[in-house]
């Protein structure tokens, strides 16, 4: 190996010699110079761009220098080479051969953008047998050096020296020791080559050239090219880096990333290596950051200032160097952790680098809904057992129960339980509030079972078609698989994913800054935010999430448990004393209820549905022990289509006292906490109305309600009374509903099952994944508000109320109102606020804000 004796120290990038047009060393760009020089992005290459970027920041860099992509093949020509070989030696203050500060080549490539399928970097360009055992001494670690040379010659033996592929990987399969190697390698290129492998380090660099070239104008990269849907002609830009070899202990390379994965915090996050950079590094051998013996202070500095530069998570890969640190390269993290993106938007909006706008703009509803629950940690080897609709986002993972009886017996033990059930009704509620998720073979995103685990927070995977149950022998049957009572599954509620055995999942838990950009978004929104809750307790829950109140309170959950024998007396029973005594005894239960609830609400709007259970719910099935006369009553009752039959204002209707007896003992609560100083803004609806005369029969019930609280506690409770638009003919005949409504509430779930003439739960495994599939649908209306049938009768309903009521309230309470393009539709029609279940709401809050800050950024042509 020549040892040059020139001396010259070290040059700045600036400070580069720019050589005549004509000269080779012309089209070499040291790092930094790329933007004086005129050229961009396309002809710099990804990497050229951030060595320019780094070096404009005053951030120590490795020396370099960059190709540009419409001249890299000159640098396959001796004289380029010895050009680059001269000048990376003049901007590292090194030379190749000195053994007592050596300096070796790095060869890499870069396309204008990060891609997939670019050549691997060639290293330690400048070894000779001559030299590498001084080198080896001066690392003091042999196998770290000879295997990057062997990589690097046996790369340059096949794409540049014409050398057989198969040959060198023949010759290679029996020789793991990587001198060994090296040593077969030269001999082989020696008898097969063009050319013997050179000592000189500009011819190596010339032949390193070519072969990334050649490499790159493979077959099999130029399929890559085509898969990712680039030009097959895209050309690259080649750079040569300086590696200086120093002792391993003083010297390595590492990789950081700027946040805290978990935490989302800045914090320089990975690990480094001792010795000579290779791709593959040994296993076992990374170390942290935290054993760097200058410290990470450095690191910290470069990586917030490329935060601060870049507007995203970064991450750098670096150099150690007698203890000091400089960058090799950098760029925005390629799918950071969701926590580092919101703590970082947040970071950025407190420091000024952005507006609290552009923070929030930054983080999608779906990102939110993502924070807010566990996600599985997937490795590529689970079993995946079946894929359902995916009901209620999270993931959960338990054993299996096949009753609401054995979830709430094993769940009281502390022990994780999954509901599987063909479908689930409100006797099941109880167990399904103490499993960790529920799995369902029949139903659909609207279902029960949907409905009442995401008002819960917790996954469900439903309409998972193939899973029979059979709860008689305790099995689950999955196609031919079978699982037992007890078998450990795991759930993805947002893919509909259900997997053999228990599967770790990520930490759950959004960062305290989510909250601050929630709050943020709140300030820019229009449309109010309300949960639907039927309980104190998720009252509570809701508010803590950023409801502004109560969009939907469901006063038929209270009938369930152990009172539900008492609305079956009220509903079955023939003696008109004994329907009162079970009247008075609902009464009085709902009224302790309600207590709690207002209580919960505060001085918050809080909208109360009367009764609106199918009748089908309370009925014993056929066969339950009753006397002759209910069994009579109870079969007369059975209805086809109970969905569409006995319910809501109908069932209020038929059985008189039944509204009154709810609408008192919901008045009388409210005298209470109005006694305590609580004063809830109190809105009764009327549900399933189709009929002006309906309405104004339920109001008169609703009226001398109030009228005998105020007779016996001498408190006239302020109310608002409203009804759901749940019908198409209620939607038309909005405008004379308007008459004795103060509000309206869009209850889109049924409106839209009556305008498409779907069951739910029938329809969603079965045609509407087929009508997806055929491209007659892009989501499931019952997901997703259809804009143009469901949406226009609630457009044409709003525009009719408004023209008799300017003031009416209108909002819409079905699990659209969690949905943000469903969000953003009721925002363009100015409602006045949606209702969803409570762990939807921080989605909702964003999702609103989203909305206005598009329309702004639509209506300017520009935002920041």
């Amino acid at each position: 190996m020549s040892v040059t004796n020139r001396q010259a120290g070290p040059l700045a990038p600036s400070e580069a010699p720019l050589a005549p047009s004509e000269a080779p060393g012309r089209i070499l760009v040291p790092y930094g110079q790329g933007r004086a020089r005129g050229l961009d992005a396309d002809e710099l290459g990804a990497h050229g761009t951030a060595m320019d970027r780094l070096v404009a920041l005053g951030l120590p860099v490795v020396p370099g220098l960059t190709v540009p992509a419409g001249a890299s093949a000159s640098l396959c020509e001796p004289d380029t080479a010895r050009a680059a070989v001269d000048l990376i030696e003049q901007l590292s203050g090194r030379r190749i051969g000195d053994a007592g500060r050596p300096l070796l080549l790095r060869l890499s490539a870069s396309a204008p953008t990060e891609i997939a399928g670019l050549p691997p970097d060639l290293a330690c360009l400048g070894v000779t047998t001559a030299g590498a055992d001084g080198l080896c001494t001066v690392i003091g670690r042999e196998d770290a050096l000879y295997e990057v040379w062997a990589a690097t010659v046996r790369m340059i033996a096949e794409y540049a020296l014409d050398v057989p592929g198969a040959v060198l990987d023949d010759a290679l399969l029996d020789t793991p020791e990587p001198r060994a190697r090296v040593d077969a390698l030269l001999s082989l290129v020696a008898r097969h080559g063009s050319q013997p492998f050179p000592d000189d380090p500009a011819q190596q660099l010339a032949l390193a050239a070519r072969a990334l070239l050649v490499r790159w104008d493979s077959p099999r990269a130029r399929r890559s090219r085509k898969a990712q849907r680039l030009p097959a002609d895209l050309g690259i830009a080649l750079h040569v880096q300086a590696l200086r070899i120093g002792p391993a202990d003083h010297s390595g390379y590492g990789t950081a990333v700027s946040r805290h994965p978990e935490t989302g915090r800045l914090s320089p996050q990975g690990s480094f290596f001792r010795g000579v950079r290779r791709s593959a590094p040994p296993p076992h051998t990374s170390e942290p950051l935290d054993r760097l013996a200058g410290g990470t202070a450095l690191l910290e500095h470069s990586l917030l200032t490329l935060e601060r530069h870049l507007y995203a998570p970064v991450s750098v890969d670096f150099e150690v160097r007698d203890d000091e640190i400089s960058l090799l390269a950098a760029s925005a993290q390629q799918r950071p952790p969701l926590r580092a993106s919101v703590c970082l938007a947040a970071d950025l909006a407190r420091d000024g680098a952005i507006g609290p706008e552009e923070a929030v703009l930054r983080i999608s509803p779906a990102q939110v809904q993502e924070l807010l629950h566990p996600q599985l940690r997937l490795t590529g080897g689970e079993e995946l057992l079946m894929k359902g609709l995916p009901a209620s986002p999270g993931a959960a993972t338990g054993v299996i129960v096949l009753s609401s009886e054995r979830a709430l017996e094993l769940g009281a033990d502390g022990t994780h339980v999954v509901l599987v059930a063909h479908e689930t009704t409100p006797a099941d509620v109880p167990g399904m509030l103490v499993s960790v998720a529920v799995l369902t073979g029949n139903g659909g995103i609207a279902s029960h079972a949907a409905v009442v685990a995401r008002g819960a927070g917790k996954p469900a995977v439903c309409g998972a078609e193939g899973l029979r149950v059979d709860r008689a022998a305790g099995t689950v049957r999955i196609g031919d698989r079978v699982l037992r009572e007890g078998d450990p599954v795991s759930l993805d509620g947002r893919t509909g994913a259900v997997y053999a055995g228990t599967l770790s999942l990520s930490v759950a838990g959004p960062p305290p800054e989510l909250s601050t950009l929630l709050e943020w978004a709140d300030g820019m929104r229009r449309l109010g935010v309300r949960a639907n809750a039927d309980s104190a307790a998720e009252v509570s829950t809701a508010v803590a999430l950023g409801a502004e109140g109560v969009g939907l309170c469901r006063t038929e959950h209270q009938f369930l448990g152990e009172r539900l024998p008492l609305i079956r007396r009220v509903i079955l029973a023939a003696d008109p004393a004994a329907r009162d005594e079970a009247l008075s005894a609902l009464e009085h239960a709902q009224h302790q209820d309600f207590r709690a609830l207002l209580a919960a609400v505060g001085n918050r709007p809080v909208t109360v549905r009367l009764l609106d259970a199918p009748l089908h719910e309370f009925l014993p099935a056929a066969g339950h022990a009753l006397d002759g006369a209910e069994e009579q009553r109870a079969a007369a009752l059975r209805e086809a289509n109970p969905m569409l039959g006995l319910r809501g204002v109908r069932l209020a209707l038929l059985h008189e006292r039944l509204y009154p007896a709810q609408a008192e003992a919901l008045f009388a609560a409210w005298a209470d906490v109005a006694a305590t100083g609580v004063r809830p803004e109190l809105e009764v609806m009327i549900p399933l109305v189709s009929m002006p005369e309906e309405l104004a029969a339920a109001a008169a019930y609703v009226r001398g309600a109030a009228e005998a609280v105020a007779a016996r506690t001498g408190v006239e409770v302020p109310y608002r009374l409203g009804t759901m638009i749940e019908t198409p003919r209620a939607a038309l005949l909005a405008g004379e509903l308007a008459e004795h409504a103060e509000f309206f509430s869009f209850g889109t779930n049924d409106l839209t099952q009556l305008t498409y003439g779907f069951s739910r739960d029938d329809v969603e495994r079965q045609v509407l994944a087929n009508y997806q599939e055929r491209g007659l649908l892009t989501a499931s209306p019952f997901a997703r508000l259809d804009p143009h049938g469901v949406g226009a009768l609630v457009a044409l309903a709003a525009e009719r109320a408004r023209s008799v009521r300017p003031g009416i309230k209108l909002g819409v309470c079905g699990e659209h109102g969690g949905d943000p393009e469903s969000i953003a539709f009721c925002d363009d029609l100015g409602l006045d606020y949606v209702s969803c279940s409570a762990h939807r709401v921080p989605v909702a809050r964003m999702a609103a804000a989203h909305s206005v800050l598009r329309e702004r950024r639509d209506e300017s042509g520009s935002a920041r």
